[in-house]
């Protein structure tokens, strides 16, 4: 023990404790440092971005522009933001197959990645809504009679009271709504596609597109005990 002591007290322990210390500290400044982080996600949103450019360049900007500005065949896509571009080509609308009074849903032909990337293009020619995360269009704790008294005054007008769509004028028509997945349907809230109007959260709240969406799930999960008949019914239309 007492020799022990004696080198406690030795004059280089000090330092070389302090020495000790420092060298444990920069390590762990290197491994976590803040500045790091963000330069690795810049240069993954840069990379993003400039796959997207390229995905855009073959797909897309014979109709919107070369930089997204728009023509006689599409509009411009400046401003509308990586949330328009999640929903437009997450559900196959995009890119249109033919032109017509209104861009039906079909089977999507870009991978999520290339989604991704593409909205990323899109997003950095001029702010927009943003694609929402899990949390925000997850139905999960949400308030299904709230969702049904505001579907029924804000929806329920096109898409029928249990969402299952309905005709417009001049061809066009308002979808069904089953089958379509909580983060397309906040989406659409956000972003009002073809001729559906915007529910931004300064007019709708991000809670209360969660209750519509939870009340369209709960819609949705009746209709799957119904009677098989009248099941294939609904589907066929």
């Amino acid at each position: 023990m007492k020799k022990l002591s004696a080198r406690r007290r030795h004059p280089l322990a000090a330092l070389v404790v302090l020495l000790f210390a420092l060298a444990v500290t920069g390590g762990l400044y290197a491994a976590f440092s803040p500045s790091e982080a963000k330069a690795d996600d810049s240069s993954a949103q840069s990379l993003a971005i400039e796959e997207g450019k390229k995905l855009y360049a073959v797909g897309c900007a014979s109709c919107h522009g070369t930089g997204g500005q728009g023509t006689s065949d599409g509009p411009s896509l400046v401003g509308v933001g990586s949330a328009a571009v999640d929903f437009q080509v997450g559900t196959g609308r995009m890119p249109a197959q033919q032109p017509g009074a209104q861009v039906p849903k079909k089977k999507k032909i870009y991978s999520d990645a290339e989604i991704e990337q593409l909205a990323a293009y899109i997003a950095s020619l001029g702010a927009g809504p943003v694609t929402p995360t899990k949390s925000q269009y997850s139905p999960d704790g949400a308030d299904v009679a709230k969702g049904g008294e505001l579907f029924r005054t804000n929806c329920a007008q096109c898409h029928n009271f249990a969402g299952k769509g309905g005709a417009l004028t001049n061809g066009k028509f308002a979808p069904a709504l089953d089958g379509v997945s909580p983060k397309h349907l906040y989406e659409a809230m956000q972003t009002g596609p073809q001729n559906m109007p915007s529910f931004p959260d300064t007019v709708m709240p991000e809670k209360n597109k969660q209750d519509i969406i939870a009340y369209l799930d709960t819609v949705n999960s009746d209709k799957s005990k119904t009677p098989v008949a009248s099941s294939s019914a609904g589907s066929a239309r």
